[in-house]
């Protein structure tokens, strides 16, 4: 009795103790649930986050990101760090490697990028996306120098590798060049080009532009009609645009120089003189510089120079090829402010009108 008693109550007990392991069993497996479900939303977020959830901050301060050539990964990094481009690097480098934007030598140009981006759509842009074109702006500069300052201020390649392949002997030779005729290839204008540019890559942007100019109008049959070639046309075409900044008068003045080279006079050019002596300071013109012994300056050698004194533009170029016919074989500059001159036939004509302005010049000092 009292042994079949002690049984029947331990039944209850062994029931309780397998309904409590089977109750904390479901607890476990539903906490292993819950973090496996935690991990897997974690993961599952980083990839719907960077595709679409804004990564991009709304204001930039530069829309454009460039990137060099020849950069790394970590150098793009930096840079987009740089830039505050990117507000969630985590997130950017884990999908530049499931999208395969990393590579060991990077994309480079430059890239426009949009406020509010996804790290998706910047990697996209980044990788596959059209570039952001430069504007390069030419104007007068006189020196391979200065056009090397000028355009390593647009481009990606800098003064040092511009300059060096401006005197590149074998490479002026095959584009049909000398250091002295190079700059004829530079028609100044506003170009597109992008930014990642190296230095024979604009070289030949320009030749290329420069062929253009010369296939419009009639250009090159104007030039043998003056018994010119290009690179002299663009020459004395130089000349003239150091002589006046009047448009109306530059056939005018281009027409004074082709009458003096036709009769085998002197051009006596000033501005040539001032190029000869790299005095580009000066206000006026001295024996100094007339003297100068130069092969550029034409007060002591007949003809015209070796190459162009600086850039010409398009209505000087345009004013050699188009030049006004008359007899004028002297001018100088008018006695007033118009920054014009006036026309002679002759010497002694001339001496009046240099008389008139150099009174005129007297007048102004007092």
């Amino acid at each position: 009795m009292f042994s079949s008693t002690v049984r029947n109550q331990s039944e209850p007990i062994e029931n309780q103790k397998t309904t409590g392991n089977k109750s904390s069993m479901r607890k476990n497996i539903l906490v292993i649930a819950a973090v496996l479900l935690l991990v897997g939303a974690y993961f599952a977020w980083e990839p719907i986050k960077g595709f679409w959830f804004p990564s991009v901050p709304d204001e930039l301060e530069n829309p454009y990101v460039q990137i060099p050539t020849g950069a790394t990964f970590e150098e793009v990094m930096e840079i987009l760090k740089r830039g505050k481009f990117v507000k969630d690097e985590v997130n950017f480098r884990w999908l530049a490697e499931q999208m395969k934007y990393r590579k060991d030598k990077m994309r480079s140009g430059r890239f426009k990028v949009e406020p509010g981006w996804t790290n998706r759509q910047l990697i996209q842009h980044l990788r596959n996306g059209e570039q952001a074109p430069v504007k390069v702006v030419l104007n007068n500069e006189r020196l391979l120098e200065e056009v090397a300052g000028k355009v390593s201020r647009f481009i990606e390649a800098d003064s040092l590798s511009l300059i060096r392949t401006f005197k590149d002997p074998t490479f002026l030779r095959e584009a049909g060049y000398t250091e002295e005729t190079l700059i004829s290839a530079f028609i100044p204008n506003t170009y597109e080009m992008y930014w990642n540019t190296d230095a024979k890559t604009f070289i030949q942007r320009m030749i290329k532009e420069h062929n253009n100019f010369w296939d419009k109008e009639n250009r090159r049959a104007k030039a043998q009609a003056l018994g010119l070639t290009e690179k002299q046309v663009y020459t004395l075409a130089s000349i003239v645009e150091r002589e006046t900044n009047a448009v109306s008068e530059k056939p005018t003045i281009a027409g004074v120089y082709l009458n003096r080279l036709r009769i085998d006079m002197k051009l006596q050019a000033d501005p040539t003189s001032v190029f000869a002596t790299r005095d580009f300071t000066t206000r006026r013109v001295t024996d100094y510089h007339t003297s100068f012994n130069s092969p550029y300056n034409t007060y002591v050698y007949k003809g015209l120079p070796p190459g162009p004194i600086s850039m010409a533009s398009i209505p000087s170029l345009d004013a050699v090829l188009n030049p006004q016919k008359h007899n004028y074989l002297y001018f100088c500059a008018k006695p007033d402010e118009s920054g014009t001159h006036t026309f002679a036939e002759t010497f002694a004509a001339h001496k009046v009108n240099a008389s008139k302005f150099q009174a005129y010049v007297r007048t102004r000092k007092k």
